[in-house]
């Protein structure tokens, strides 16, 4: 009898441990949901891994530059000069955004923004802002056992990818794919 309870209860704790492992990315995507609604880099920090975040974002937009300029300007003595210039002013704009202070900078100026215009709960100006719904109307996908993937389109359509890694047993954000 005592080795069915044993079983039973190793059991439990794995369909546990399963069902968190797989609800992970949802309770991530639900924390960033609530961290920007409240405007709370600090919780928002337990549901972002900014370094990974900042490094992918950086490669990103090095590649679309360099892609941009073209063979003809990285050739070129005075063009391949520009673009090492650009990309170091552009990633120091990444590296700057992509932290908490950044995320928080960009919240704050929002904020005044939605204030400024009337966008607040109940139409006060010193009532909060109606929060963002960012993640509104995505597609989720898992890609592997410890990577899922949230895809929402922009103004003009174009597919943003937000990709969520598992690390241990929490999930964190650590990409955005950008439609560049």
């Amino acid at each position: 009898m005592k080795k069915w309870l044993v079983g039973g209860a190793a059991l439990a704790v794995l369909l546990g441990l399963a069902t968190y492992v797989v609800a992970g990315p949802y309770l991530a995507i639900h924390g960033i949901r609530t961290a920007l609604a409240e405007q709370d880099t600090a919780k928002l920090q337990r549901h972002v891994d900014f370094p990974s975040l900042r490094v992918n974002l950086r490669a990103q937009v090095e590649d679309y530059l360099a892609r941009k300029a073209g063979p003809e300007v990285s050739s070129n003595l005075f063009g391949a000069a520009a673009l090492s210039i650009a990309n170091q002013v552009l990633g120091r704009g990444v590296d700057t955004l992509v932290t908490p202070m950044g995320i928080a900078a960009v919240l704050q100026g929002r904020a005044t923004w939605k204030r400024a215009i009337g966008e607040t709960v109940g139409g006060d100006t010193y009532a909060p802002p109606v929060p963002a719904e960012p993640l509104e109307g995505a597609a989720h996908h898992y890609e592997s056992l410890s990577r899922f993937t949230v895809t929402v389109h922009d103004e003009q359509g174009n597919p943003v990818v937000l990709v969520f890694t598992r690390q241990g047993l929490r999930w964190r954000l650590t990409d955005i794919r950008l439609p560049l």
